[in-house]
């Protein structure tokens, strides 16, 4: 059975059982059970027009509802035990095909409602959108499993009472799919690659400009996912990755659904950072319009005015304006932020100071978040300090 499209039927199916009048978590929790026996019953390698399958993508949903609406009702046996059976008559799925309704947009709302913490909407996104398990999202994000059945569960008390078509922020939304997006891959779950499908989910199910360009800018960027590390998971900084080894077609899909959105109305931020990313896309080698770089950077801190953006920016003003401006341009984010002795580091070094200090480098090692982050500077750090002892 193809996983991915299974779940992709998740969204409808946990909206025709809470439109059913079913609870949100206990729907929840039946669709996650008719998933699991999906799995199971369903051949591996079986899909839509098999002979051991559903006949369709449209059957398989409706095989879904029926058996997490059952599961649902055994789950909820205790109170309906207690009732007359002509009473229950009217809880068994009625026959013939499945609403067509689409509440995709309507789920992705309520699992990425302001009320919830970023943690607990990424692990109820991934869980109730993206159909992964309790354990799945554990190895994931390297936490205990207990941690995340509690972030689940908190986050399914919080929504309980919110109705299901209460309208939601995209803004929201897309905030949780960054978070997604951004821990990249481990334990077995490529984050990146689920955020880049659940996006393109939400894409479908809503004509939103910023929606599209959130799928561009990952586009975009997991397209050097094989570049950007090391065998060693050690970090290769852009200007050293082989462009020739990117992503060609995730590049030009995401060139084209950013110019596309790019034509609709006023700018959004993930328009140009999408547009950043295109620029480093389009040049094929490090030669880089990095006065380009500056123009959309300035726009973007326009739109978000923070303080990373202004800490990249001092990157670009470096490159194009000379490596000596960017330190100047450094002043403006402050040095609190964890990156900045890095890029100044970065910015020292390049321009070749003899008088670059080493602590730079190991001051930024020393910020670093993860031992990944912690290796570049590390290993910047030891260079610099050989080349003054020359």
């Amino acid at each position: 059975m193809d996983g991915a499209l299974l779940r992709s039927l998740i969204p409808n199916v946990l909206g025709i059982l809470v439109r059913r009048g079913a609870d949100f978590a206990a729907a929840e929790d039946a669709v996650q059970g008719a998933l699991v026996e999906a799995l199971r019953v369903w051949p591996s390698g079986s899909s839509p027009n098999s002979a051991s399958g559903p006949d369709s993508v449209r059957d398989m949903k409706g095989w879904l509802v029926t058996v997490a609406w059952r599961r649902f009702l055994d789950a909820t046996g205790a109170d309906t035990a207690r009732r007359r059976p002509e009473d229950l008559v009217d809880e068994e799925p009625p026959p013939g095909p499945v609403p067509a309704a689409d509440d995709t947009l309507q789920l992705y709302f309520l699992c990425a409602h302001p009320s919830l913490t970023p943690s607990s909407a990424v692990a109820l996104t991934l869980r109730a959108v993206g159909g992964l398990t309790t354990r799945q999202i554990a190895r994931a994000y390297l936490v205990p499993e207990a941690t995340v059945v509690q972030r689940i569960s908190r986050a399914k008390r919080k929504v309980s009472g919110v109705g299901f078509d209460e309208p939601g922020d995209v803004a929201t939304v897309l905030r949780v799919l960054c978070l997604i997006f951004n821990e990249g891959y481990c334990g077995g779950v490529d984050l990146a690659a689920e955020a880049i499908r659940l996006t393109r989910q939400l894409a479908a199910a809503t004509d939103h400009p910023e929606v599209a360009a959130l799928l561009a800018l990952m586009l975009l960027q997991y397209a050097r996912r094989e570049e950007r590390t090391e065998p060693g998971g050690s970090i290769v900084p852009l200007v050293e990755q082989d462009r020739g080894q990117w992503d060609t077609e995730s590049i030009a899909e995401g060139v084209r659904i950013l110019h596309e959105a790019l034509a609709r109305g006023q700018l959004g931020e993930y328009r140009a950072q999408a547009a950043l990313a295109a620029c480093h896309a389009d040049a094929r080698s490090a030669q880089i319009d990095w006065a380009q770089f500056v123009e959309w950077y300035d726009e973007l801190t326009r739109l978000t005015d923070s303080p990373v953006v202004r800490l990249n920016r001092a990157v670009a003003v470096g490159e194009a304006d000379g490596l000596r401006a960017g330190p100047a341009a450094l002043a403006e984010p402050g040095t609190a932020l964890p990156h900045h002795a890095a890029v100044a580091a970065y910015l020292h070094e390049r321009d070749g100071d003899p008088a670059t200090p080493a602590r730079l480098p190991t001051e930024a090692a020393g910020k670093a978040a993860n031992l990944v982050e912690r290796d570049h500077p590390t290993r910047q750090a030891a260079r610099l300090t050989v080349r003054r002892h020359r």
